[in-house]
């Protein structure tokens, strides 16, 4: 459901008022409608605040005996940096607690320059879940109900994962799961992968890659996941 309007609002007070009559007061008030509203809009507040901007989300996967297994994932927007923070058949309130604290502690130092957190309205999160980040200085936004488009970066690394991962690949268990989301998060989006946004680079690089001698240097593939994804690179 999205926000009810001032008119249902009022209606449920037993004061019936007409949309037109709503409009002519905010107009009085000064208030425009939201498209000519001042301040940024979401796409220039994502771009200006990247390097702040911490995501959230969860996503499941089947088993190959239809058990369904869920994911925690965060993102950092600055950098594409993916963290997968645990696999399980039954996500809790508690264990997303703990996963919460065990990235805080993992991130160390790189906290600080974090200043919001993008999550949905899931009820496995919590107060105490926000907290954990509250209490690291950043703002928790929640996103309208039903609307993925608003966490738009973590949803298209999700289907990135889906679609070059677990649509390819049977899951057996939730150690099979954890081992394949490993490989594709940690290998291959944070070392391997580059991304647009962060100058063509994984986020765990350091330096561009020479492009000089390439007709002379030798090519080594490395298979992650049986083949399903090869990586690339020149031998030293």
């Amino acid at each position: 459901m999205g926000v009810p309007a001032p008119a249902e609002l009022l209606a449920r007070l037993s004061h019936r008022i007409a949309a037109s009559t709503v409009r002519e007061i905010l107009h009085a008030a000064g208030v425009d409608p939201a498209p000519r509203r001042s301040g940024p809009t979401r796409r220039e507040f994502l771009t200006a605040q990247a390097e702040g901007i911490l995501a959230v989300d969860f996503f499941h996967t089947d088993t190959v005996l239809g058990r369904r297994l869920y994911a925690l994932a965060y993102l950092e927007h600055g950098t594409r940096r993916l963290h997968i923070t645990g696999v399980t058949a039954n996500p809790t309130r508690q264990g997303t607690l703990q996963q919460a604290r065990n990235l805080a502690a993992d991130l160390g130092m790189r906290m600080e320059s974090l200043r919001f957190l993008f999550r949905d309205r899931d009820g496995k999160y919590g107060a105490a879940f926000d907290a954990i980040f509250e209490a690291e200085e950043l703002d928790v936004i929640k996103s309208a109900a039903r609307a993925p488009r608003m966490n738009a970066h973590c949803e298209r690394i999700i289907g990135g994962i889906r679609r070059e991962v677990l649509d390819h690949v049977l899951i057996l268990n939730e150690a099979h799961a954890r081992q394949a989301l490993a490989a594709s998060s940690s290998t291959t989006t944070n070392e391997h992968r580059p991304h647009q946004a962060p100058n063509q680079l994984p986020p765990d690089a350091h330096e561009q890659p020479a492009a000089t001698d390439i007709g002379t240097r030798r090519l080594l593939r490395t298979r992650i996941l049986g083949g399903l994804i090869n990586e690339y690179r020149y031998a030293a």
